[in-house]
C-alpha cells in the first residue's frame, strides 16, 4: 500500500512549516497557481477572455486532483505538469479549456512552481532565523564578560567571553538571513515556451479575437511582466530554461544557512559535553539505553542538516551544466535535492531558534575550566610582557622551561614563575598574580561583541 512520507526519518523537519509548504499537494498547488496565472496574464495582456482566467483559477485548487495518480502518470512523460494539464483541461468549463497551459512548456510550469514553493517556505525561514539572531544578542548581552577558554584545535588556546561567541553565533545567522532574503527577493517566474521564445505565444495569438479586446496582438516582455505579477514573483529578463542562476542562489544561500547554524550547534555539542559542560539545552532528549542521559537533540539535528545540506546543493549546482534551450536530465534531477534542501533549512532554522531560546549558560563552568591548565592559558600574555624585559628568545625558553616543570610537577604557572622571577633580574617587580590571571585577559571581546549587536 502506498504511504506518502510522514517524516519517520526526517525528525529535524517534522512538523515543521518547511514540510507543509514542501510537500507533494504544495508542489501540485504551485503548479496550479502557476497555470492559473498564466491564463489570467494572457486574458490581461487580451490573448484569452476575462472568463477564461476566472475559470482556471477558481478550478485550480490541489485539493481536486490526485496527487499520486499524477506521480504514477508522471512517469511516461517524465514530469508531472503534462498528466496535471491534461486533468485541469479537463476540469474546468468547456469554454475555458483552449487557454488552460496554452503556450507553455511544462518547465514553465515547474520551474514557476519550484520559486513559488521556495518563496513560501523562506517567509517561515527568515522569521525563525529573526527569532535566532535575537536569542542569539541576548546572549551575547548577558554574557558580554562572561570568561571562559577559548579553544582552537581543540585545546585551551587564550581566554575569551561567552558575549563574544554568542556575537559571532548571531553574526553568521545574520549573514544568512541577508542571503536568504536577497535570494527570496530575487526568485523569479518562468516563461519561455517551447524553446525560449515565446513563439507559440504568437502562434496562439493569431487564434483569438475577442470582440471587447479585439485581435490579440503579442508583446513577449508584456506577457512575461503580466505572468509575474499575476503569479507574485520577479520578472525575468530571459527565460532561464537552462540558465539555472535562480536555483544555484538558492542553493547556496540555502546550504550556506545549514552551514552557519551547523557551526552554533558544533559549538553547542562541543560545550555541553559532560567534561565540560559550560552549555546545556533546556530540554535534552532521552537515551533508550541510558535513563541518565540529557542529549543534546536540537544541536545534534541541525548538525545533520549541516551535514546533508552541502550535497543537496553541489547537485543543483551541477545542474547548471544544461545542454540546448532545455535540457534532458539536468531539470529533472534538481527537483527533488531542492525540495530536501528547502526542508532541511526550514527544520533547522526551526530548531536554532528553540535551541538559542532554551540553551542555558553554565558561567561556573566556564570559570572552573579556565583554570585547569594551571595558568599555561595565559602564556602568550607573559610572553609579551616578558619579551619587552629579557627579549623575545629569553622570554620564550623561560616560558617554555616554566610551563614543563609546571605540567610535569602538577602545579599553577604562576608559583613556579615566582622562583624563575628571582633568576631573572630584569622581570623583577612584575605583578604576577595579576598577569597570570586568566580573567584579565580577554582583549576586546567586550568591546567586539558591541561593535557585533550594533548591526540591525
Amino acid at each position: 500500500m502506498y504511504e506518502s512520507d510522514a517524516g519517520l526519518l526526517a525528525p529535524g523537519r517534522a512538523g515543521s512549516p518547511a514540510e507543509a509548504t514542501t510537500g507533494d499537494r504544495a508542489f501540485l498547488q504551485a503548479m496550479l497557481d502557476a497555470e492559473a496565472a498564466l491564463t489570467r496574464a494572457q486574458s490581461a495582456c487580451g490573448l484569452a477572455p476575462a472568463g477564461a482566467g476566472r475559470a482556471v483559477t477558481d478550478t485550480a485548487d490541489a485539493g481536486r486532483f490526485d496527487v499520486r495518480d499524477l506521480a504514477l502518470r508522471a512517469r511516461s512523460d517524465g514530469n508531472p505538469v503534462i498528466p496535471l494539464v491534461a486533468d485541469l483541461t479537463a476540469a474546468v468549463p468547456e469554454d475555458a479549456r483552449p487557454y488552460v497551459h496554452r503556450g507553455a512548456t511544462s518547465q514553465d510550469i515547474l520551474d514557476t512552481a519550484a520559486m513559488l514553493v521556495a518563496s513560501r517556505t523562506l517567509a517561515a525561514v527568515l522569521d525563525d532565523l529573526e527569532r535566532a539572531a535575537g536569542e542569539a544578542a541576548r546572549h551575547a548581552a548577558t554574557h558580554r564578560d562572561t570568561q571562559m577558554a577559548g579553544r582552537t584545535l581543540t585545546q585551551h588556546a587564550v581566554p575569551t567571553t561567552f558575549g563574544l561567541k554568542a556575537a559571532g553565533w548571531r553574526a553568521l545567522i545574520l549573514d544568512a538571513r541577508d542571503r536568504l532574503a536577497a535570494v527570496r527577493a530575487s526568485l523569479p517566474a518562468q516563461l519561455g515556451g517551447a524553446a525560449g521564445t515565446l513563439a507559440a505565444f504568437f502562434a496562439f495569438s493569431a487564434t483569438f479575437s475577442d470582440s471587447s479586446a479585439g485581435q490579440g496582438e503579442v508583446d513577449g516582455p508584456a506577457l512575461v511582466a503580466a505572468y509575474a505579477r499575476e503569479v507574485g514573483l520577479v520578472e525575468p529578463v530571459l527565460p532561464w530554461h537552462t540558465l539555472r542562476t535562480p536555483i544555484a542562489d538558492l542553493a547556496g544561500a540555502l546550504a550556506f544557512t545549514a552551514g552557519a547554524l551547523g557551526k552554533v550547534a558544533a559549538d553547542v555539542l562541543t560545550l555541553s559535553r559532560t567534561e565540560i559542560g559550560e552549555v546545556e539545552e533546556e530540554q535534552g532528549g532521552g537515551s533508550s539505553a541510558l535513563p541518565h542521559k540529557a542529549n543534546p537533540v536540537r544541536a545534534t539535528l541541525i548538525a545533520a542538516a549541516a551535514r546533508r545540506a552541502p550535497g543537496l546543493a553541489a547537485t543543483l549546482y551541477g545542474s547548471l551544466a544544461a545542454e540546448d534551450e532545455r535540457p534532458a536530465g539536468a531539470w529533472h534531477a534538481e527537483w527533488e535535492p531542492l525540495r530536501a534542501l528547502l526542508q532541511l533549512v526550514g527544520g533547522a532554522t526551526l530548531e536554532g531558534a528553540a535551541l538559542l531560546a532554551g540553551l542555558r549558560v553554565v558561567p561556573y563552568a566556564m570559570r572552573e575550566n579556565l583554570q585547569l591548565t594551571d595558568g599555561l592559558i595565559v602564556a602568550e600574555r607573559l610572553a609579551a610582557v616578558f619579551a619587552d624585559r629579557i627579549g623575545r628568545a629569553r622570554a620564550r625558553e623561560v616560558l617554555a622551561d616554566a610551563a614543563d616543570r609546571a605540567r610535569s610537577e602538577t602545579t599553577d604557572l604562576a608559583d613556579v614563575l615566582f622562583d624563575v622571577l628571582r633568576e631573572e633580574p630584569e622581570l623583577a617587580g612584575l605583578d604576577l598574580a595579576e598577569l597570570a590571571d586568566p580573567t584579565r585577559y580577554t582583549g576586546s571581546a567586550g568591546l567586539l561583541t558591541d561593535r557585533a549587536l550594533e548591526r540591525r
